[in-house]
C-alpha cells in the first residue's frame, strides 16, 4: 500500500507543478509594428533609400550618356581614345557596383542601429509584464503548435505598457 502511495505521488507531483505555471502568449511582430517609434524609423529608412536611389540614378545616367557618346563617335576615334573611353565606361560600371554594395551595407547597418533600441524596449516591456503578472513563460505565438485557452494574451498587456492603443 505504501509503495502505491509513493508511486501515485511521483506521478501526480509533476502535474501539480505544471498546473501552477502561468502561461501567456504574444505576437511580438504585431506589437513591434504598432510601436509609435516605428513610423520615425520607417521614415528615416525611406529617406536613406531615396538618397541611395538618387545616387544610383546619377551614376546610371552618367554611364548612359558616355555610352551613347561613345557609340556615336566610335568610328571617328583613334585606337587609344577608344581604349580610354572603354576604360571610362568600365570604371563607371565598377563605381556603380561598389556603390551598390557599400550603400546596401550602410542601409542594413542603419536599419539595425535604428531598430535595436525598439527591440530592446519591446523585450524590456515583455519582461516587465511577465514579472508583474508572475508568468512562468511568455511564448511567441508562431513558436507553439498549440496554445491553451487558459493562456493569457500578454500582447494586450505589453501594448498597454508601451502606450499602444
Amino acid at each position: 500500500m505504501f509503495k502505491k502511495l509513493i508511486i501515485l505521488f511521483l506521478i501526480a507531483a509533476p502535474l501539480g507543478v505544471f498546473a501552477q505555471e502561468k502561461l501567456a502568449y504574444i505576437n511580438t511582430q504585431e506589437v513591434f509594428t504598432q510601436m509609435p517609434e516605428i513610423k520615425d524609423v520607417e521614415s528615416k529608412l525611406a529617406t536613406k533609400q531615396e538618397e541611395i536611389k538618387k545616387v544610383l540614378t546619377e551614376i546610371q545616367s552618367e554611364y548612359e550618356t558616355k555610352a551613347k557618346a561613345f557609340q556615336e563617335s566610335k568610328e571617328e576615334l583613334t585606337e587609344a581614345i577608344l581604349m580610354d573611353r572603354q576604360k571610362q565606361l568600365s570604371d563607371i560600371e565598377s563605381r556603380y557596383q561598389t556603390f551598390l554594395e557599400t550603400s546596401d551595407k550602410e542601409f542594413q547597418e542603419l536599419r539595425q542601429q535604428l531598430l535595436a533600441p525598439l527591440q530592446q524596449k519591446l523585450q524590456n516591456a515583455i519582461k516587465s509584464v511577465g514579472d508583474e503578472n508572475a508568468f512562468t513563460y511568455i511564448i511567441e505565438v508562431g513558436a507553439a503548435p498549440y496554445i491553451s485557452t487558459s493562456a493569457v494574451d500578454a500582447g494586450k498587456l505589453v501594448k498597454t505598457k508601451l502606450g499602444i492603443n
